[in-house]
């Protein structure tokens, strides 16, 4: 190794360890924290379709807020306000993630030699925390992004945005990605802020929430997609 790569080790490693890499690491713990639980309660939520359009309908007029509305109509503004808000919590997850991203693609492809020389499971499901965060850079800020310009939400609403404006294509995408990617981050912040010692037992409700929450959120997307198909343009909102 050259002086060069030696002074750019030691650059690296010293950032690392700064007072700015602690404090980052707990900012992206936090926010990833929050996300985490965002997705555990944003996919249970949007299963509720699985019950029927009038349980979907109520599930979102609760949390827009309905119980203070006159009608009992819920108020859009407040999903536009909240997509706001986790636009922000996202970016700046990802600001402090990228300080950790391979930047070229020399790095990728010693990353590739040393997952393929090691049997260690939690360098393998770093390497895929990796990857889906990589896709999700792409994904996550376009489904935000459609939140926050139209933040109407509802059995027929919703399945035209999946159906007819092809956004299942997206969902289909993001879904795994992002649900990986979170349940990877949960049981790595757990481990790393010493929360539990039983990294085996963790790793296994880690793969369970990610075989349970894809699989719920696939059935719904299906059933988006299933209303979708038996409505005609333009879209009347469901009403109970």
């Amino acid at each position: 190794m050259n002086v060069k790569s030696l002074q750019s080790h030691h650059t690296h490693y010293a950032s690392l360890g700064s007072p700015w890499s602690a404090k980052a690491d707990k900012v992206q713990s936090i926010t990833g924290i929050l996300l985490g639980c965002f997705l555990l309660a944003h996919l249970h939520f949007e299963s509720s379709i699985l019950l029927g359009k009038e349980a979907f309908y109520h599930v979102v007029q609760f949390l827009e807020g309905g119980m203070f509305s006159s009608t009992g109509h819920g108020f859009p503004m407040v999903t536009k306000l909240f997509s706001i808000f986790i636009l922000i919590v996202v970016m700046l997850h990802a600001l402090v993630a990228l300080r950790r991203f391979p930047a070229q693609l020399g790095q990728w492809r010693a990353l590739r030699r040393h997952m393929s020389g090691i049997n260690h499971k939690d360098s393998h499901a770093w390497f895929w925390q990796l990857v889906t965060g990589f896709i999700l850079f792409f994904l996550a800020p376009v489904h935000i992004f459609t939140m926050i310009t139209n933040p109407e939400i509802g059995p027929h609403l919703s399945a035209e945005r999946v159906y007819h404006a092809n956004a299942w294509l997206l969902y289909a995408l993001l879904l795994p990605a992002v649900v990986i990617h979170a349940m990877i981050g949960l049981y790595r912040v757990a481990v790393k802020w010493g929360l539990t010692a039983n990294r085996a037992g963790l790793r296994k409700v880690a793969k369970v929430l990610i075989v349970y929450l894809i699989s719920i959120g696939l059935l719904s997307l299906i059933s988006y997609i299933l209303i979708g198909r038996e409505l005609s343009l333009p879209i009347t909102p469901f009403v109970p």
